[in-house]
């Protein structure tokens, strides 16, 4: 018998050689690449969406986004401040590590430095379509432009809508006192290295949001399946000047705000209805967020920090803590509230991880946040933060909810009469905040100050502070970091 089984096989053998009829080889599947859509908005508060909290006006399709997602309550911007929080998002670092402050103005002899790899060059390397529509704000050197820095297409402004010359009720500036706005350029939107058309009134700020909209559309269109993409839409709303087009002029309750966050809301609606016509929106990564908190002494035409301490320009809380929603059906869980600490600089890493991408070479802050993305809450993948403002002003540190505010001149909203109808109040920049700390859990408006309570807290992040001065530098207490990579300049002739 044992023999008849050995002539058997080799005669089977002998047929799979003379017909060549082997198994095929068989692998496993791969997986598709997901698409990722980045809406990243300006001078919006943690209390703006009606799913924080937002009354007056409606946010159906961000709330449905947050219902089929998650939404993050204790998500951080790298940074209180247009460029700033911008370079962080785009490097995952925080923004003093590559040398972006403040915000940029027209003209501006610095920018993104080249050197530095951005969220599009990772994932340019993984054959991402990439595109941005909206505005850049990295530097309006050509040196510097989205094209340099890993986009195919933009489309956008190049700095805030409020770098123009034209006063607060939109009429052109004639006044010798504002010297500074009239000396502005006048406001172009760009397509790529070029100026598309000139934005010199109220009304042409209107059509901003629309155009970024209907741009991004067929970018989506445009793709569809034939390749991953990464699709960046930095809004220039809710800065002032605010805008809405005549669709929704008027149709809040609260005001012209309102109705430019109703026409936010509708444009997310519409990249989400075009994700789904398109047949990817099971496969594409859509994260919702902004880049600081609410100009509020702009009374009116300014958003909420949703009962958070001071606003936009200041280390509290209601400058930093924006919202942020993710959605990614089958992969982030729905109906899900986060409240790990997190933030902006975190998205790269975050992104690659997701595309499968790898990092960039030179050093990163963020850290990956995939395993809260997919609700595995049991995680913690952040514990500290270091809040930096100014040139290099280390203004706060925090280890999980306790928060540490260094002494240090800034910003403040509070006890000021804001302004009305365009017009700002005052913020007087020099105001002193003493050293405090503050049990974010308990008291996240930071009003009650605890350090006499828990001094061994105090010298835990007294320790976290240096730290932080050591790799970054400090202005305050005059330290310069070793890690602190150089900003890009333009070439001198």
């Amino acid at each position: 018998m044992k023999q008849f089984l050995i002539l058997a096989s080799l005669c089977c053998l002998l047929v799979l050689l003379l017909t060549g009829s082997f198994p095929a080889k068989t692998s496993p599947p791969k997986s598709t690449p997901p698409n990722v859509v980045l809406i990243f908005m300006d001078d919006m508060g943690y209390g703006d969406l009606g799913c924080y909290g937002a009354t007056q006006y409606q946010t159906p399709n961000l709330d449905r986004m947050a219902s089929e997602g998650i939404r993050f309550t204790n998500f951080l911007s790298a940074q209180a401040v247009c460029s700033a929080s911008r370079a962080a998002l785009l490097t995952g670092c925080y923004p003093n590590r590559v040398g972006i402050s403040g915000a940029l103005g027209p003209r501006s002899t610095v920018g993104l430095n080249p050197d530095e790899t951005t969220l599009a060059e990772v994932l340019k390397k993984q054959g991402y379509a990439t595109a941005i529509f909206g505005k850049w704000h990295l530097g309006d050197n050509l040196a510097f432009l989205p094209g340099k820095q890993g986009f195919d297409s933009y489309t956008g402004l190049l700095y805030s809508n409020d770098m123009w010359p034209v006063n607060y009720d939109g009429k052109p500036i004639t006044n010798e006192s504002d010297s500074r706005k009239k000396s502005y350029p006048t406001l172009q939107l760009m397509e790529n290295d070029t100026p598309l058309r000139d934005i010199t009134t109220l009304e042409d700020q209107a059509t901003l949001t629309g155009e970024y909209t209907k741009r991004a559309i067929q970018f989506i269109k445009n793709q569809g399946k034939k390749k991953p993409f990464f699709l960046y839409m930095p809004h220039s709303m809710t800065h002032v000047p605010i805008a809405a087009s005549a669709p929704f002029r008027g149709k809040s309750q609260q005001g012209l705000f309102g109705d430019v966050m109703m026409e936010v809301d509708w444009s997310v609606g519409e990249i989400l209805k075009t994700l789904k016509e398109t047949g990817i929106d099971k496969n594409t990564l859509v994260i919702f967020t902004s880049d600081n908190g609410p100009w509020i002494n702009f009374g009116n035409h300014a958003g909420s920090t949703g009962g958070l301490r001071e606003a936009k320009g200041v280390s509290f809380e209601g400058g930093q803590r924006v919202p942020c929603l993710v959605r990614w059906p089958g992969v982030v869980p729905a109906r899900q509230v986060c409240n790990k600490l997190s933030s902006t600089i975190d998205l790269l890493p975050t992104i690659a991880a997701a595309c499968s991408a790898k990092l960039p070479e030179k050093r990163i802050d963020g850290v990956s946040l995939m395993p809260l993305f997919k609700g595995d809450f049991t995680q913690t993948p952040r514990r500290e933060f270091y809040y930096y403002y100014r040139k290099n002003n280390l203004e706060a540190v925090r280890r999980d909810d306790w928060k540490l505010v260094l002494p240090h001149p800034g910003r403040s909203y509070e006890g000021q009469l804001p302004g009305k109808d365009g017009f700002p109040g005052k913020a007087p920049e020099d105001h002193p905040y003493p050293l405090a700390l503050y049990d974010l859990r308990r008291d996240p408006g930071e009003r009650y100050d605890v350090q006499a309570m828990y001094p061994e807290v105090v010298a835990d992040l007294q320790n976290l502070a240096e730290k932080a001065r050591v790799d970054l530098g400090d202005d305050l207490t005059s330290r310069t970091g070793a890690n602190v990579r150089p900003v890009g300049k333009v070439a001198s002739n």
